[in-house]
């Protein structure tokens, strides 16, 4: 049987990535955490965290976080009905990238989120990283480029994000007045999110066979100011479709190519089995996902 106080270290270390931090959280010694957590190991006969910084779990770790993760689920779940406190707020751990929190998300959730009073605490990372933070037990959900569902979880695709090259009308004259040359792009300031954001690299080294060394680049790691940066001509980059606007049609900005558009295609990652609250949000979530991301592509194509 398992040990509570040996697996709330064994989640205390992944949950802050490390055995100090996790001593802090458990008003304990770092001393007393790492010998819970070796107990733990020695009772279950593997390996459970790899002490590195920030650790993170093995194979079977994962496997152990993966069981106390849906168990501190249900019974949070349980808890909740049995003392009748229905009025409650219920509180979600949510992975998402950048832009779709800037954008649709919002929007999209927020009817829910009303209507049965869930709180959603957000972490944010780049859309090939948010996966790891539900492998590592850090969210309940998440929104990832990630395809495939983890074991225990499902997939469900919510729809694209559509992304376009775009700069203002003054950049282009200034850097791209003799076209979208392989040369002009080795000079012209580029604005990228961050060192996680790949879009922008990897278009420019598919197209180009440029990398990121080859050219002036800033970072601005806010999906609202990383857009108001190209907006001003500070540089050019890929920016996604609701940001735009209908900015390409007042001639604020122009797509530099339109074979340049890039799409993403999002899921929504959650456990087959979960919390009533979690599985409202599921639910909404899927049926309106695709809906606000599809109109927004639509008006723009029809600009």
């Amino acid at each position: 049987m398992l040990n509570h106080k040996q697996c709330d270290a064994f989640l205390a270390v992944i949950e802050t990535g490390s055995f100090d931090a996790a001593a802090l959280r458990l008003s304990i010694t770092a001393s007393a955490v790492t010998l819970r957590v070796q107990s733990l190991e020695k009772s279950l006969g593997h390996i459970l965290i790899v002490r590195e910084r920030p650790c993170y779990t093995t194979d079977a770790g994962s496997r152990l976080l993966n069981y106390l993760q849906h168990s501190r689920l249900r019974e949070q779940d349980f808890l909740q009905h049995l003392s009748g406190q229905s009025e409650d707020f219920y509180t979600i751990n949510i992975a998402t990238n950048a832009d779709s929190l800037a954008t649709w998300l919002l929007p999209t959730i927020q009817p829910c989120l009303i209507q049965h009073k869930i709180m959603a605490h957000f972490q944010v990372d780049d859309q090939t990283q948010t996966h790891l933070l539900m492998q590592t037990g850090l969210v309940n959900a998440c929104i990832s480029a990630e395809p495939r569902a983890m074991m225990g979880c499902s997939a469900e695709p919510l729809g694209h994000m559509n992304y376009r090259l775009v700069a203002s009308a003054e950049f282009i004259d200034t850097w791209f007045a003799q076209g979208l040359t392989r040369g002009a792009l080795s000079n012209a300031p580029a604005i990228l999110y961050n060192p996680k954001d790949q879009l922008h690299s990897n278009l420019m080294l598919k197209q180009f066979g440029l990398t990121p060394a080859c050219y002036p680049h800033h970072f601005i790691p806010s999906s609202s100011a990383f857009a108001e940066a190209i907006f001003n001509g500070l540089g050019f980059g890929l920016v996604p479709d609701y940001q735009i606007g209908t900015r390409l049609k007042t001639g604020q900005l122009v797509d530099l190519s339109p074979e340049f558009k890039v799409e993403v295609a999002l899921y929504w990652h959650h456990w087959k089995q979960q919390a009533l609250p979690l599985d409202q949000l599921t639910q909404h979530l899927i049926q309106q996902a695709s809906k606000n991301m599809n109109s927004v592509a639509k008006a723009l194509t029809h600009q």
